[in-house]
Parts: C-alpha cells; sequence; structure tokens
C-alpha cells in the first residue's frame, strides 16, 4: 500500500512541480524507504493475504527487504547519472515508473496464485519496457525497449499456455490447490511435463536464462546504466523468488516432508529439478563463454549476469532448505558486487561519454580509486577470497555436494575459471595497458566517492563476517503453508 500511494503521489507531484522533479524524486525515496520499514516490520509473519493470492512470509519479507534496498540504491545511482539527469522534463515518469517496477516486484515475492503471478509479471515488464527506451535520443534505446517488449509477449503467452494446462489438470489456481490436486490424482504425465516446460520459459525469460536470455545484452547495452543495474539485480532477485516458491510448494510431496536433513521429496517422482540442472548448465557456460568477446562494458555484465543466473539455479536444482538458503545468501553478494561494478561503469561513462573497454586504459593509475575498486567487484564476481561473492559460490558449492550433485558442482567451478578470463581482461586494460588518447583522471564528487567506498567496504566486510546473513537466509526459507 505504501508504494502504491507513493506511485499515485509521485505522478500527481510530477504534474504540479514540473520544474522542480527533485522534489519527485525525494518523494519517491522516502516512500520506497516507507515500504521497507513496513517489510522489516513483517519478519516473524506467516500469512495469506487478498484471497489468498498473496503470502506474507519470512521467504516474501527475505525478497521485499532486498528489493528495496535495491530500489534505494538505484534512486542513489540516478541523481549521479548523466543520462537520467540530462532528462530533466521526463524525470517525474522516471522515478514513477521506478515505484511501479518495484510494487510489481513485491507481488512477485509473495504471489501464491497462478493468476496473480502473471498479473504481477506483467506489471513488472510493462514498467520495465518504458525504462529500457528511457533515453529516446540514443539510437539503441528504442532498439533495446522493442526487443524487450517482443521477447516478453512471446515468454508471457507461453506461459499462460502453460498455466492453462495446468488449470485444466488441476482446477485450481493457487498453488497449495494445485499441490493437493496433483496429490490426489497422478494426471497425465505428458500434459504435466509440457505445462512445467512451457511456465518455465515465463520464468526462464524472467531471471535470463538460456535459451530465454537473447534480450538481455541488447537491452542492457541500450537502457541507461541505472535500469540496467536495477534489471540485473531486482528484476532477477523477484523472478526466482518467484519460480521457488512456485516448484516448492507446487511439486512437494507433503507427506514425506519432514525429513531431518532439510530435503525434499517431489510428487511421484516428478524430476523437474533435472530440467532446471539442464538449463543451470547451459546458461553458465553460455553467459561465460560469449563474455570472453565483449568489449562493451555492459554487455560484458550483461552475459556475466546470465552466467550468475546459472550459479544460482544450482541452488535450485538440489531440492532441499540449504539450496534455497543458498540462493538467498548469493543475491545478498551479488547485490552489493554487482551493483558496485555497475556503480563504476556509470562513472567512467559519465566522464568519458564510453563504455568500452578502451575508456579503461590506465583507469588503475588515473583514478586509483575508481580502479582498485572495480578490481575487488571483478575478483567478487569471479568468486575469491576474501569478497563476498567467495562466501556466496562456498555456499552455493556446499549445498551441491551436500546433495551429491557432484557433476553439477565440477561444471560450476569449471565456469568459474572461464569467468577469470574475462575479468582478468578488464583488469589488464586498467593496470597493464598504457593510457592511449585517455591522459585525464576520474574526479569523483565527495558522494560519489563515498557511495563507491561503501561498496568496497561492504563487498570486503561480507567476505569476512557473514554469520548474521547465513542466519537471516536460513530463517527465510520458510514458506507459508509448508513445515
Amino acid at each position: 500500500m505504501a508504494l502504491v500511494a507513493t506511485f499515485c503521489l509521485a505522478i500527481l507531484t510530477g504534474l504540479i512541480f514540473r520544474k522542480t522533479p527533485k522534489v519527485v524524486a525525494w518523494l519517491v525515496f522516502v516512500g520506497v524507504g516507507a515500504a521497507l520499514l513496513f517489510a522489516v516490520k513483517q519478519v516473524g509473519v506467516s500469512q495469506q493475504i487478498f484471497s489468498g493470492m498473496i503470502a506474507v512470509d519470512p521467504f516474501a519479507v527475505f525478497f521485499k527487504s532486498l528489493l528495496a534496498v535495491c530500489t534505494l540504491i538505484i534512486f542513489l545511482f540516478s541523481i549521479f547519472s548523466s543520462e537520467v539527469q540530462t532528462t530533466m522534463k521526463r524525470m517525474a515518469e522516471y522515478y514513477s515508473l521506478l515505484v511501479a517496477m518495484t510494487l510489481g516486484m513485491f507481488l512477485m515475492a509473495g504471489v501464491t496464485n497462478v493468476l496473480m503471478m502473471v498479473l504481477a509479471m506483467e506489471l513488472t515488464s510493462l514498467s520495465s519496457y518504458i525504462l529500457a527506451g528511457y533515453t529516446k535520443e540514443a539510437a539503441d534505446s528504442s532498439e533495446a525497449s522493442l526487443k524487450y517488449i517482443i521477447y516478453g509477449a512471446v515468454s508471457s503467452g507461453v506461459m499462460l499456455y502453460g498455466i492453462s494446462i495446468l488449470f485444466g489438470l488441476t482446477g485450481a489456481m493457487d498453488y497449495t490447490g494445485i499441490n493437493q490436486s496433483l496429490s490426489l490424482n497422478i494426471p497425465n504425465h505428458l500434459a504435466l511435463l509440457t505445462a512445467v516446460v512451457f511456465v518455465v520459459v515465463g520464468f526462464g525469460y524472467k531471471i535470463s536464462a538460456v535459451p530465454f536470455h537473447f534480450w538481455t545484452p541488447d537491452v542492457y547495452e541500450g537502457a541507461p546504466i541505472t535500469v540496467t543495474a536495477f534489471l540485473s539485480v531486482a528484476s532477477k532477485a523477484a523472478g526466482f523468488a518467484m519460480m521457488i516458491r512456485f516448484f516448492k510448494v507446487v511439486f512437494i510431496d507433503t507427506s514425506v516432508l519432514a525429513a531431518p536433513t532439510g530435503m525434499w521429496t517431489s510428487l511421484y517422482g516428478f524430476e523437474w529439478n533435472k530440467l532446471l540442472a539442464i538449463l543451470s548448465v547451459l546458461t553458465m557456460t553460455l553467459g561465460n563463454l560469449v563474455a570472453v568477446w565483449q568489449d562493451n562494458l555492459k554487455r560484458l555484465l550483461a552475459y556475466s549476469s546470465i552466467a550468475h543466473a546459472g550459479y544460482m539455479l544450482m541452488g535450485v536444482v538440489v531440492l532441499s532448505d540449504q539450496g534455497i538458503a543458498a540462493v538467498l545468501i548469493y543475491f545478498i553478494m551479488y547485490l552489493v558486487m554487482n551493483l558496485g561494478a555497475f556503480f563504476v561503469v556509470m562513472l567512467v561513462a559519465n566522464k568519458t561519454g564510453s563504455e568500452d573497454i578502451s575508456a579503461y586504459r590506465g583507469l588503475g593509475y588515473r583514478t586509483p580509486l575508481v580502479g582498485v575498486a572495480m578490481a575487488i567487484f571483478l575478483v567478487s564476481l569471479t568468486g575469491l577470497p576474501p569478497t563476498a561473492g567467495f562466501i556466496g559460490k562456498l555456499y552455493l558449492f556446499g549445498a551441491l555436494l551436500e546433495a551429491k550433485w557432484i557433476w553439477l558442482a565440477v561444471v560450476g567451478a569449471f565456469n568459474s575459471v572461464i569467468s577469470l578470463y574475462y575479468y582478468a581482461r578488464v583488469f589488464r586494460y586498467m593496470f597493464l595497458r598504457d593510457s592511449e588518447g585517455q591522459t585525464s583522471s576520474i574526479t569523483l564528487h565527495r558522494s560519489e566517492a563515498i557511495l563507491l567506498l561503501a561498496f568496497v567496504i561492504v563487498t570486503i566486510l561480507f567476505g569476512l563476517y557473514f554469520t548474521p546473513l547465513v542466519e537471516w537466509a536460513n530463517a527465510s526459507v520458510q514458506m507459508f503453508g509448508i513445515r
């Protein structure tokens, strides 16, 4: 409700204060901050609202808190973004759409009904389509938005068809009702598999999983850097939250739920997790291999984001609370290190007007703070100690080994080695290449330097002290209706 009120007030305030859009910006900041406080107050609650369509439980509270923090950080990014600040006339619409997108993702985090699932996805998607084409003056911005709409429409249509098959098999729309129907009546296995595959298309599009990833590099490159950073973390987190809840609630065998190890058992041996294992391998491998050839930093981080989606899918595959907790831990670490990397890309683009890797020649010597910060973020994205990324991968691989998915852990480790190569390319340009045509340093305002240092400190801190985060993640795997 706080987000709905903020969205309406932002539109009205934008009409009244047309020449001072910063009023809208700070209104949005306060509104999203209020939504974060209300979400935190829901800790320990486990119930359903809106006629059983939305769950308020520890799992939803975790993702709502993560999404609200991400939105507030993107708000700070927007203050320093030349792409956003040069569009004074449309700034009110920009912040209003950010709130609308956040509202859609909040709903995605707690959705427990297939109809509400589609509505939440569409609210998020429609807002992101417009934001992706926000910088209309850029040649590739409209192209990015159009591609995003086309892929989104196709994936939504396929997902809806899968949902219609699932409804035809079970006669229910809420997750618990579908689970009960499947438990009592064994459906046609081919029809069930078809429905699951079609629904996975919608999830795969949202989390940028291969082969539903084609929109990602073009949209990431054409959208403003602030929107790209938002899509890379928040949209992916909301997609994972929705997918994890759907598979865990719909296909879990409640009769054998009380396993002491926290492992789940799927209904009558329906091995949907093997489908996700294949997607995981394809996603991380293609993302890393194609990233090797990228010279544009936004495209490089786009393919890196695809690869990280593959890593996080590994945690869903293992069918255990430990695996889900590992995904939640990874998202905390991913938010810090990925947004930090995008912040550096934005600072460099503001100064040089380029997102190409050549703009980073000698950056480590021209502006040591920016160069060292970027190096730390890339080390963390690779998964090396003592950074946040290492802890994220440690728990993911630990969950895989605990569940005896040895081959998938090996594939994941091999892909981490590949990622080190293309991250090292950026290192080489920053510290081992001469500053050809790049002689000036990047002057940072005090507030920019403080925000950058905050990302660096948190990235290292989470790599050294992470016990509270792990405890929070372990407590957040609980979902409404599941013991």
